[in-house]
């Protein structure tokens, strides 16, 4: 097959899943890395011709290494959109070492899955998306950690960007506000429902990705804030 593909972690819930969702309906074919095996098989249903979902953690490295040969075998990967989250709230003397390793996760799985993507495409032609949060911009009192690991992949982010100056890699990092998606489910008690219900929605954040990511403007969005208007 040769087709044009978009990698993407995390996309079956919150912005993942609205950005699969909007990438289809645009005429991409999404390959979705994710840990939810129901949700992806209903989304394979349910798009037989632009959707596979594959199953497993970004942290396993053989499972990444398998998955990124298996899909260069069903076309070009052309973006990487780096969107699992991880987050721990809590106050700074809360932490343990468990928290810690639970919440790398994500900046190991974007480090992982990005080194073989782009061992795998020899270093040519590729978007990589970075997604990760206004934490990564400034600190709270409560995210910490959270902020310690958005940071570290900024940092990631932002060397990228000067690895693969004027080349055909191009790295674009993604930073929004706060979202009214599940994400904060077993958060209630740091983020109401009341106060997630005055965060933006998910359907608009992945439009303004979509609309400055994917055209076919001779141009690039290095970096992408998006907040919610006061």
């Amino acid at each position: 097959m040769n087709k044009e593909i978009v990698v993407i972690t995390g996309g079956t819930s919150g912005l993942g899943l609205c950005l699969v969702e909007k990438l289809i309906e645009k005429g991409y074919y999404v390959c979705n890395i994710a840990r939810n095996k129901e949700k992806l098989e209903e989304l394979n249903k349910m798009y037989p011709d632009n959707h596979q979902g594959f199953i497993g953690n970004i942290t396993d490295e053989e499972f990444i290494k398998k998955t990124v040969e298996d899909i260069s075998n069903l076309g070009d990967i052309k973006y990487l959109i780096n969107n699992a989250q991880t987050a721990i709230f809590k106050e700074p003397t809360m932490y343990e070492k468990k928290d810690i390793s639970i919440a790398l996760e994500g900046l190991e799985g974007m480090i992982s899955l990005t080194t073989n993507v782009l061992k795998m495409k020899k270093e040519e032609d590729l978007k990589i998306i970075n997604i990760m949060s206004s934490a990564a911009l400034k600190g709270a009192k409560n995210e910490a950690l959270y902020c310690a690991v958005k940071w570290g992949e900024r940092g990631y982010t932002e060397s990228l960007k000067v690895a693969y100056k004027n080349t055909s890699v191009k790295v674009i990092g993604v930073y929004p506000g706060g979202m009214n998606t599940n994400f904060w489910n077993n958060s209630r008690d740091y983020v109401s429902e009341d106060k997630a219900n005055t965060f933006m929605k998910a359907e608009d954040v992945a439009e303004i990705i979509i609309s400055n990511v994917f055209n076919d403007i001779n141009l690039t969005v290095s970096d992408l804030i998006i907040e919610r208007n006061s």
